[in-house]
């Protein structure tokens, strides 16, 4: 741990934080941004108990803060033009670490596990239609000076939508990995290995990247490169898509997680099962499908009555 805030905190609540840590790396499966993520909230939280109470806080002082030491946190926070969305993380990430450090120590975390996350409208996915995901991948095609961007451009996109991978996910794809099977491995978040069909159009779209790609497709290499040969990061897809959509006239919502939204929702309107959307998008919970295919109510009670065995007045 680095940074000014992190030279405010205790030698002790460093060693638990750190143990926290490595706690929700190993057990817990969390991704390196998660972790990352936890740490920087986690310290700037740290610091300011610090500075609030005027002296170092070991984890016999953490033990004691009160609600109004909470309160006195979120407002000192909130006023750093930190918005209620982001908020709510923080205040997500001290109360996780809370629970398992009362648990280690033994006291009782209940100032801190109380205290009231800010209420915030939950944005609605926003898919694009067919027609617009697919002017995003022909305008795609068409922007670049040099054909074998274009061509790896293109076949990014089309794993976004036609396999509904995460950015994340398709930039992780190795040179090994090629030419793509009918069906792929994905580890997604937490940890959480899935297998997902790949369309004749994405494996076509991938083929014809790598066969003007300039350079060599090592087995443990990225499989899609930047301009000068290293691994390509996901802003330069996210820019791609923006100077798209510009020129057709969609809207800032159109990213690189529209289009796995879209391929999930596509999907849905033409038939498919959301259980097995489910299981393609690597999602743990039905309810996180659920919103990402804006599928209603009366829908999901659809699909239980056709999947459960006890519904539909059965015996």
């Amino acid at each position: 741990m680095s940074g000014a805030n992190a030279l405010l905190i205790s030698p002790a609540a460093r060693d638990a934080l750190q143990s926290w840590l490595d706690h929700q790396r190993a057990l817990k499966g969390a991704a390196e941004n998660t972790i990352t993520a936890y740490q920087g909230d986690l310290v700037d939280f740290l610091a300011f108990m610090t500075l609030h109470k005027g002296d170092s806080q070991g984890l016999g002082a953490l033990s004691k803060v009160t609600i109004s030491d909470m309160r006195a946190w979120m407002a000192q926070t909130r006023s750093g033009d930190v918005g209620p969305r982001s908020m709510a993380r923080k205040l997500s990430a001290v109360k996780a670490f809370y629970r398992w450090l009362a648990e280690r120590e033994g006291f009782e975390p209940t100032a801190v596990l109380s205290t009231r996350s800010p209420k915030f409208p939950k944005k609605l996915p926003r898919p694009l239609a067919i027609d617009a995901a697919q002017a995003m991948i022909d305008s795609v095609e068409m922007q670049s000076r040099h054909a074998w961007v274009a061509a790896r451009d293109v076949a990014v996109l089309t794993l976004l939508w036609g396999c509904g991978l995460r950015i994340s996910e398709a930039l992780g794809l190795k040179g090994g990995d090629s030419p793509l099977p009918e069906v792929l491995r994905i580890i997604g978040k937490g940890g959480k290995e899935r297998v997902v069909p790949v369309l004749p159009a994405a494996r076509d779209a991938v083929d014809a990247y790598l066969r003007v790609c300039p350079f060599g497709k090592e087995r443990d290499a990225p499989l899609f490169r930047a301009k000068r040969g290293g691994p390509l990061a996901a802003r330069a897809i996210s820019q791609v898509m923006a100077d798209a959509r510009m020129q057709l006239g969609l809207p800032a919502s159109a990213t690189p997680h529209a289009l796995r939204h879209s391929f999930a929702t596509h999907l849905l309107d033409a038939g498919g099962d959301l259980r097995a959307i489910q299981e393609l998008l690597g999602h743990a919970s039905l309810s996180t499908t659920q919103a990402y295919t804006a599928v209603d109510t009366a829908r999901l009670m659809d699909v239980y009555n056709r999947a459960h065995p006890k519904a539909g007045g059965g015996s």
